[in-house]
């Protein structure tokens, strides 16, 4: 994620496309909006557009607008999102569910910039940067004859990989500090407090939903279990069963293998991992056993790349 960052920083100012990639939940629109916001657009509107959610009906009239009298039910003019994202960024998230005959309309508009509302006979301006979001390479979608190749290349610019929630466990800590503070503000209540059990629970959970998922669960407990102690029990039912059987880790008494070719940092983790099952998922008794301090085992505990056995309560 910090390559990710630092990319995104470098182009984020620059007048080119972007294209996020990854699972759903992932925050592809969170990280779009941190673009727009670190660009010189950042005081015009972004404006988010989902092109799975619209019907394709609809889909026109939703992006280009439409006049009085267009369509029926049309009783007044409308402005399309197009429009309302002039001077600012038009976010398409899931832009390779965009119906094709839409795909020619957005091709034609990136190439001048005009466009014309549904009934509407003058063609009108609009300064928008655009920003695309998928949960697939767009090119598969080329190739499957599902998007139009020339508006791929004309949209390609660059493209930022969003890796799930389960590949930087690292990042799972402080997504839960933020999205305490988050809603507790919204929803004005005292905030929950974990315990290390259910940190650890959460930490180990493969998360499928991504940082949809977690934020959704932390809301939940903000509101259910404002100002008191989180435990196991209090958890949805789904974070036990998620937990599969665990890679060996030698019993006390019996020696813990180590492969050099590991490297020291893999050779280090399984040896924390080890000292806290054998401990029960103790870190006091884990640190004592290491002779290293309860602070450097919970350091490791947060990295996410150590499994805690989950201890009741």
């Amino acid at each position: 994620m910090r390559r990710l960052d630092r990319v995104l920083r470098s182009v984020a100012d620059k007048q080119v496309m972007l294209t996020f990639i990854g699972e759903s939940g992932v925050g592809k629109e969170v990280l779009a909006r941190r673009a727009h916001e670190l660009s010189e657009r950042r005081h015009g509107p972004f404006v988010p557009i989902n092109c799975a959610a619209i019907p394709e009906s609809l889909f026109e009239s939703e992006l280009f607008g439409h006049e009085r009298g267009a369509f029926t039910g049309a009783s007044e003019r409308a402005r399309g999102k197009i429009e309302a994202a002039d001077g600012g960024t038009l976010f398409f998230d899931e832009i390779g569910e965009m119906p094709a005959p839409m795909q020619a309309k957005i091709l034609r508009f990136l190439d001048n910039r005009r466009f014309m509302r549904v009934g509407g006979t003058i063609k009108l301006e609009a300064d928008v940067r655009l920003m695309c979001a998928t949960l697939r390479p767009l090119a598969q979608d080329v190739r499957a004859g599902r998007f139009r190749a020339d508006l791929y290349y004309r949209i390609e610019g660059v493209t930022l990989h969003v890796p799930p929630l389960r590949e930087r466990r690292s990042a799972i800590v402080p997504l839960i500090r933020q999205f305490i503070a988050e809603a507790t503000a919204r929803h004005r209540v005292e905030p929950p407090r974990l315990t290390r059990s259910v940190r650890a629970m959460l930490l180990q959970y493969d998360w499928p939903g991504n940082v949809r998922e977690l934020r959704n669960l932390i809301e939940r407990l903000c509101l259910l279990r404002g100002g008191r102690q989180v435990r196991l029990h209090d958890l949805p039912e789904h974070l036990y069963a998620s937990q599969g059987p665990r890679e060996h880790v030698a019993p006390a008494g019996e020696p813990l293998v180590l492969s050099l070719d590991d490297g020291l940092d893999a050779m280090l983790l399984k040896i924390v991992e080890a000292a806290l099952t054998q401990a029960g998922g103790d870190t006091r008794r884990a640190a004592a056993r290491l002779r290293i301090s309860t602070r450097t085992i919970q350091r490791y505990i947060a990295t996410g790349q150590v499994r805690v056995p989950v201890r009741g309560g």
